[in-house]
């Protein structure tokens, strides 16, 4: 019998390749304001400002999906194409460990699970910015199932 959290990510491997049929417009919009709700309080105290005129490309090469992040003076803006300064690229059970905190971000790029391309003093300053945030920022509800998917995911 599955676990809950084996549950999930056997659903997670049917429901997120078709993320990618959905309207990059949608994807923006639900994207932006998740991003800019969650992350209010570090974004109010400037710690994403480093992404100011710069982008970050995010690249999930195992959905097909690539989301452009900078900083502006609303927030966190994505964009379905720009020159990227930095790209990070990882499939998805990457980022998913890296977001539930179920393996160490330098472990993840050491073994080329994630990678940094381009500027890597910017990749490395925002995956250490990334790591440094509080999972407090995140809505209770989805900081369990992040960390219960992560765990599930982590113990294989």
């Amino acid at each position: 019998m599955l676990s809950r959290s084996q549950w999930l990510l056997k659903g997670a491997d049917k429901v997120l390749p078709l993320v990618r049929r959905v309207p990059f417009v949608i994807q923006r919009v639900a994207l932006q304001q998740a991003l800019n709700r969650c992350l209010a309080e570090p974004l109010r105290d400037g710690e994403f400002d480093l992404l100011r005129g710069r982008w970050l490309c995010l690249r999930i090469p195992d959905l097909d999906l690539a989301w452009y992040l900078t900083r502006n003076r609303e927030g966190l803006q994505i964009a379905e194409r720009a020159k990227a300064c930095v790209t990070i690229r990882g499939n998805w059970r990457e980022f998913l460990l890296l977001a539930s905190r179920q393996e160490d971000p330098d472990t993840l790029f050491f073994r080329r699970r994630l990678v940094i391309e381009g500027d890597t003093e910017l990749g490395l300053t925002l995956k250490n910015l990334i790591d440094s945030l509080d999972p407090e920022v995140l809505p209770v509800w989805l900081w369990r199932n992040l960390e219960r998917a992560g765990k599930g995911l982590a113990a294989g």
